[in-house]
């Protein structure tokens, strides 16, 4: 089985052999996304519930399960995104080690903010929904603002990447983290100025929208159709 050297995405052509630092890095990181991943099913499990209204406990926990596919999605394109990214990293050093931990520190909050919102929209009070969804978006807009500074760092720093990452790879990733900046702004702002429901609808399709843009898929796409 051949390796591809080719540049469809127009970023790398193929994933370079990480050296042992960096892959200590990717090791630990991808220990601390998969407890980050776990802790949002917890929230799931219905509490105190009498004998023959299960099912009631179950259905009535609807914002849980939209709060748990949302937070999901953003976990998940975070890993793709980080494991696309560091690929491209021929060497680390305390820069890219200290953006790497304002990454995981972000998404680490987001199955309490998971958990405040859904609760808040399961009790209906219209107050505590906008401060529920508030939190939820100041969670998102940080974690794409680490995004954005982590791309930023490594569009400067070529010297860390491997030779074979395109110049406009970096800045491009950068900028489709400005729109996660953007979009959790105005997912805040509908929910304070609209109905908070519209708000949970932005933090479905922006962790959509970075998986279909993800290049983490593009990888994928290379272990089930690599080239001879």
């Amino acid at each position: 089985m051949g390796t591809d050297r080719g540049t469809d995405d127009g970023g790398f052509a193929a994933a370079p052999n990480l050296r042992s630092e960096t892959t200590r890095l990717l090791s630990f990181s991808d220990g601390v996304f998969a407890i980050i991943i776990t802790l949002l099913v917890l929230d799931l499990q219905p509490h105190e519930v009498r004998r023959g209204e299960l099912l009631h406990a179950l259905t009535e926990r609807w914002p849980a399960y939209l709060a748990y596919l949302a937070s999901y999605l953003v976990v998940a394109v975070s890993w793709l995104n980080h494991r696309a990214a560091l690929h491209r990293v021929g060497s680390s050093g305390k820069g890219l080690q200290w953006w790497n931990l304002g990454v995981l520190f972000s998404t680490a909050l987001v199955p309490f903010a998971a958990s405040v919102v859904s609760q808040a929209v399961r009790e209906g009070d219209r107050a505590d929904e906008r401060v529920g969804v508030a939190l939820y978006g100041a969670v998102g807009l940080l974690l794409s603002a680490s995004w954005m500074g982590l791309f930023h760092y490594l569009a400067r720093r070529r010297d860390l990447l491997d030779p074979a990452v395109s110049p406009g790879f970096f800045p491009g990733e950068r900028t489709r983290a400005a729109v996660g900046v953007l979009g959790y702004v105005l997912a805040i702002l509908v929910g304070f100025l609209a109905r908070p429901l519209f708000a949970l609808v932005i933090f479905l399709l922006l962790p959509l929208f970075y998986a279909l843009t993800s290049s983490g898929l593009y990888e994928l796409r290379l272990l089930r159709h690599p080239r001879r």
